[in-house]
């Protein structure tokens, strides 16, 4: 079977670029650093699950990054991409075909760097899967997803096509697949670290993680 492709889209957690919804309840670094840690631990838990091909399509100033030496050592075996389009929409569809290119013949599954509780086991599974399906889709509680798989990359290029960060982005991408004839596979629904309250909720999933270890202590949703 070849191996599946997986795929993590990531934006370099420079302080006041990254996580600004955290803001002002966190400091602009504080805000960076839990991205950073939620980013160390997604790649964490590619690179340990069995037989994948890493993959990762990053945007931003890596150099500006927290923890920026930390991140630049954990790229370390895989493929890099640099994304590309004008909008996060293109941006996904861009880095699904680019994958592709570098991994021929390879499945692609894409994640983001904001579910930092995915472990090894559910993404073997999502990959199990996509060796039967033809896509799959893990929903988020926000109403996005935070996965999407192709064994043809050719048709994630529907992913560009759609509106995202809306609460209707996944019922909207769910449908495009079944409108291009696909029937995918869903995965469990996960909470995106979008806000304090997704903070603390992930962090309690996830004890003695980066990303936990990466709450200020006292944090509390408003």
């Amino acid at each position: 079977m070849t191996p599946t492709a997986l795929l993590v889209v990531a934006k370099a957690p420079v302080p006041g670029l990254a996580k600004t919804r955290l803001t002002p309840d966190l400091s602009a670094e504080q805000a960076a650093g839990v991205a950073a840690a939620s980013l160390l631990d997604t790649m964490d838990a590619v690179v340990a699950t069995p037989g994948v091909r890493p993959v990762i399509a990053m945007t931003g100033d890596l150099d500006a990054a927290a923890r920026a030496d930390e991140l630049r050592a954990a790229l370390d075996g895989w493929t890099v991409l640099r994304q590309r389009g004008s909008d996060f929409g293109e941006r996904l569809a861009a880095a699904h075909a680019d994958t592709a290119a570098a991994h021929p013949g390879s499945p692609v599954l894409q994640i983001g760097m904001d579910t930092p509780q995915v472990n090894p086991e559910l993404l073997s599974h999502a990959c199990e899967l996509l060796s039967t399906a033809d896509s799959v889709i893990g929903m988020a509680e926000d109403g996005g997803w935070w996965a999407a798989g192709f064994r043809d990359p050719a048709f994630a290029a529907l992913l560009g096509g759609i509106p995202t960060s809306r609460d209707d982005t996944g019922s909207r991408t769910l449908a495009a697949m079944r409108s291009a004839g696909l029937d995918p596979a869903e995965l469990p629904l996960l909470s995106d670290v979008d806000n304090m309250a997704d903070l603390l909720a992930v962090a309690g999933l996830v004890p003695g993680s980066r990303f936990a270890a990466s709450v200020p202590a006292g944090a509390a949703a408003r």
